[in-house]
């Protein structure tokens, strides 16, 4: 998968191309809207995410331009965060607007996601037992129940689907949903998961979510 990057700061730009790389994306990195422009028409990405306030063309130019020519999918990562922006990224043609300072975990989870809709390889929603994710829509749901959850836990969520059956350690949970290390004095993934289990387990009488004394969590169909 080829993605190309459009920011001009040094420092946000190295680090989303070592990042996307180390997750086997081919990744190329424009530090100016002209320069972006012109790679993202010249070469056949399949994914564009750029930066809002840029030299030379802004974000808003490249996205008009790039519009008018080829229907690669766009994620527009800028430090606006008025509505007024994000729905004229969206009208212009974005395909999603994500909001610095931003969490990694989620840039490559909406990556994924606009991906594989592209693609249509895989599949978009996850089930165990009654439980339902729609990853596209955002929707979670149990016995047809639909469930509200804070982004943090839907992605919590979707990392213990993803990974049904497998017991994950705290430090793992961590790194994947926080983009952080674990520092064990810090209760972060067990509040995560109580206020996650109170949700999806509490008014359930089939329990999904369990504790594996001295290990960490997993969701599995059977206990």
């Amino acid at each position: 998968m080829s993605i190309l990057i459009i920011e001009d700061d040094a420092k946000t730009g190295d680090y989303l191309r070592k990042g996307l790389r180390e997750h086997g994306y081919n990744v190329d990195l424009a530090r100016n809207g002209v320069d972006g422009l012109y790679m993202a028409l010249d070469q056949d990405y399949e994914l564009v995410v750029l930066d809002i306030m840029l030299p030379g063309l802004t974000g808003w130019d490249v996205i008009q331009q790039l519009r008018a020519k080829r229907d690669v999918p766009v994620i527009v990562l800028s430090a606006r965060d008025e509505v007024s922006d994000r729905i004229r990224g969206l009208r212009l043609g974005a395909d999603d607007y994500l909001v610095k300072p931003f969490s990694f975990v989620e840039l490559e989870l909406r990556i994924r996601t606009i991906l594989r809709r592209g693609a249509a390889r895989e599949t978009e929603v996850f089930e165990v037992a009654d439980l339902r994710l729609d990853l596209v829509r955002r929707r979670v749901t149990r016995g047809g129940v639909e469930i509200a959850l804070t982004n943090k836990e839907f992605l919590l969520l979707h990392l213990l689907l993803r990974r049904e059956g497998e017991v994950l350690t705290r430090t793992q949970i961590a790194s994947e949903v926080w983009d952080m290390n674990f520092d064990s004095d810090t209760n972060v993934v067990d509040v995560a998961v109580k206020r996650l289990r109170a949700k999806i387990d509490g008014p359930f009488e089939r329990k999904l979510i369990a504790t594996i004394r001295g290990a960490g969590y997993s969701l599995r169909a059977e206990p």
